[in-house]
């Protein structure tokens, strides 16, 4: 590593005091604590045809061609830029993805993907601005990305935004519940249409997958405790004895929910891990298929609504032994054909 300092506007000065008192290269090397060659170097470098040395014009000199030194940045190449867009924006390759492939194939160009993560950051792919000097969302190459450029968390931190408390984890659940051997043990989510419009709250009981639903005006705690009380009320009370749901939001006011009903005791499943209600989840695809994402269920009625709940619960089910939901939860027997 060397150690080498750049002439400063001081030094340049004294250097041009002592060159016009006629002192030596040697001499002059010796007050500055530099050897003559520097001195040499300097004094061919700061002369302009025949003007003679100037300190002031030497270090603007200086200035102007230390911008130009140190390694060239990989994507000031236009033609590597251009790969590296045509991957992210043609193929939807992420960063990642085309940094391996471009090392497994030896590829000339050899970037790593933190790279191509601030290049992005930097602007290097977004559009020049506007003639009213604004950019628009879509100018900026970051919305080119598969997820759309948004912030990402470092591995190992903890989102604790719409935390609340829990009383029961999802392993103090009853081994019954766990293993489907009787009626009683729902899992809960919602189902949203578009974004801050209406939703539906789902429960659905584990061991028969019978399903209720209710909508609600948002996707809020309020909303969501009063449509459970409503649903899981309108049911015998040996029928209640859990549910699972999510750790979203929207069920913050869990215990009031059992308040109103005693027997519904909550167990609640660590964050984003959907796996642990499965029953809910693939059921809430069912209901998609009446329901696309993104579709606004504000004009959808409740009766629209308890319609399909109804077909599905009367949809005979393989892994009830071709009985239905209805039949299973109630211990009845229905002639359907």
């Amino acid at each position: 590593m060397s150690h080498y300092k750049h002439l400063t506007i001081e030094e340049r000065e004294k250097l041009y005091l002592l060159h016009g008192q006629g002192k030596s290269l040697h001499a002059i090397g010796r007050e500055l604590n530099r050897s003559a060659s520097t001195i040499s170097r300097e004094l061919k470098r700061g002369r302009c045809w025949r003007n003679p040395y100037l300190p002031h014009r030497a270090q603007i000199r200086y200035e102007k061609r230390r911008k130009h030194c140190g390694p060239k940045k990989i994507l000031s190449n236009y033609k590597y830029r251009r790969m590296i867009r045509a991957f992210i924006e043609d193929r939807q390759w992420s960063p990642e993805q085309i940094s391996n492939r471009l090392k497994m194939e030896k590829n000339p160009l050899q970037i790593s993907w933190i790279t191509i993560y601030r290049a992005i950051k930097a602007g290097a792919f977004d559009r020049p601005n506007r003639k009213n000097g604004h950019k628009r969302k879509s100018d900026y190459f970051s919305c080119k990305l598969r997820k759309k450029g948004k912030k990402r968390r470092r591995n190992g931190t903890e989102r604790k935004q719409g935390k609340f408390i829990i009383d029961h984890t999802i392993d103090e659940r009853p081994l019954a519940a766990n293993l489907r051997r009787e009626i009683g043990h729902f899992e809960a989510d919602t189902v949203a249409g578009t974004k801050g419009s209406s939703a539906l709250v789902t429960l659905v009981d584990r061991c028969s997958r019978f399903t209720l639903a209710k909508k609600i005006s948002g996707k809020d705690s309020s909303a969501t405790r009063d449509a459970m009380i409503a649903m899981l009320a309108a049911l015998p009370a040996s029928a209640v004895k859990s549910i699972t749901p999510d750790r979203g939001r929207e069920f913050a006011k869990y215990h009031e929910v059992s308040d109103a009903i005693p027997q519904a005791v909550f167990y609640f499943p660590p964050p984003y891990s959907p796996w642990a209600r499965g029953t809910n989840e693939n059921t809430n695809g069912l209901i998609r298929e009446y329901l696309p994402k993104y579709n606004d269920m504000s004009d959808v009625g409740d009766k629209v609504i308890q319609d399909f709940i109804s077909s599905l619960n009367l949809r005979p089910r393989k892994c009830l032994g071709w009985k239905t939901p209805f039949e299973v939860f109630y211990e009845s027997v229905l002639h359907l054909t």
